[in-house]
């Protein structure tokens, strides 16, 4: 299967520190409301999903969440989750380590497309 998010190893090292000071986490792609569209890190429940929102997969054993009119717009690329260094203004967790989850895209091939790992949605 052909995954829809993936992280960079350097991006898994700083998932690794948070979950030891803060347990299970989660991610949710952030619409641009606060601080462009970039990836956000809370504590798992911290941000409350709902039926707007689809998970596209899980990184770091994190799940992944966006809005599925975001969804909309994203379905065919691949999502890398890296960090970069710089203060966001975002609530995202990393955000007092000097640094900041980032997001970086490219399309699916053709092939890609036919293998892609199945979404998951909120189920009341």
């Amino acid at each position: 299967m052909t995954p829809r998010v993936t992280i960079s190893s350097e991006a898994l090292t700083v998932v690794a520190q948070l979950k030891e000071k803060f347990g299970n986490l989660m991610f949710h792609q952030s619409g641009g409301c606060c601080d462009g569209s970039q990836p956000m890190c809370f504590e798992k429940g911290d941000f409350k999903v709902g039926q707007s929102d689809v998970c596209i997969g899980t990184i770091a054993d994190c799940d992944f969440w966006m809005s599925k009119d975001q969804f909309e717009y994203w379905q065919y690329t691949q999502l890398h989750i890296h960090v970069a260094k710089g203060r966001g203004s975002s609530f995202s967790l990393e955000i007092p380590m000097g640094l900041r989850f980032m997001t970086q895209s490219r399309l699916f091939t053709e092939d890609e497309l036919k293998t892609l790992e199945p979404l998951r949605f909120v189920v009341d």
